[in-house]
Parts: C-alpha cells; structure tokens; sequence
C-alpha cells in the first residue's frame, strides 16, 4: 500500500469511496443525506486535488492498478491572524473513508498516521474532525486512533 496526494487518475475511486461514506450517512441520518447523490463533482475534485490548502490523500494498491482503497479529505485551517484564538495552524480532516471491501487490512490507520504525520511536518498545533452519532464504528475507530472529544455540537430536530 502506498499513501500519496490525489491525482486525476484516482477520480472513480475516490468517487467509489465517497459514494459509501454517502449511504452510511444517509441510512443513519436520512433528515439529512439523499441516498443515490454525488457529494461533489468532477471538477470540483479535481481542484480539490492541486488545492494545498485542502489536500486529499489516497491509499492505493500498487500491484493492483493503483486500486484505491481509501482516501482522506483535509483542509489546513490557518488561525495565526484570529483576533481570539490562539494562532495556531490546525488540519482538519473532513472525511476519511477505507472501501469497503478492504476493512480489517490497516488502510485507515496508515491513512490516519499519514494526516498526522503531514501536520507535523506543517508545523499544525492538532488535528480536528467530526464524527456523526449515527457511525459509532467511525468514531471507536478515532477514539483507537488517540483522538478525544474537544467539543460536542448539539441539535433540536424540529
């Protein structure tokens, strides 16, 4: 397994993945996700992909085509010019997401260390991510992973 920044080559896979991340938040929370719907497009990806200040790693299988067995979406979130937070730079990792078919072979925890280990090198005071309630697996999985919770969003469904 390899783990490096996305290219146009990796676009299905990453498609694939984002795809099931979809239908495990909208079977859990379907007020909020339509099943069936793209979270972005082509291009969107794409510019996503060249965007350093919101990069998106992939584990891709070498002997295998450069399968893509998972991938993580972060966002680098520069606070060295807030007037009330502590000027820090922090990654935020939106998603992260081992296909289906490949859980159980590590692929989230090298992507996870990989996150990790380019916030170091970026000089980052943490890592932040949010975990939906209705994916318990996600967040034992980050809890295993040395993450504890920093903050608790709450909601009133109306």
């Amino acid at each position: 397994m390899v783990i490096r920044r996305a290219c146009e080559r990796d676009l299905a896979g990453v498609h694939r993945l984002l795809g099931q991340v979809l239908e495990v938040h909208a079977a859990g929370r379907p007020d909020l996700f339509r099943s069936g719907t793209r979270k972005y497009s082509d291009e969107e990806l794409l510019a996503m992909f060249l965007d350093d200040a919101r990069p998106v790693f992939v584990a891709v299988d070498p002997d295998d085509g450069e399968r893509v067995l998972g991938h993580a979406f972060c966002e680098v979130q520069d606070l060295r010019g807030s007037n009330n937070m502590q000027p820090i730079l922090s990654v935020y990792v939106d998603d992260i997401c081992v296909d289906e078919a490949c859980r159980g072979r590590h692929v989230g925890t090298a992507l996870y260390r990989h996150v990790i280990d380019y916030a170091r090198e970026l000089g980052c005071h943490n890592v932040t991510l949010n975990v939906w309630e209705c994916n318990p697996g996600a967040r034992a999985f980050y809890e295993a992973m040395g993450m504890s919770v920093q903050k608790t969003c709450l909601e009133q469904v109306l």
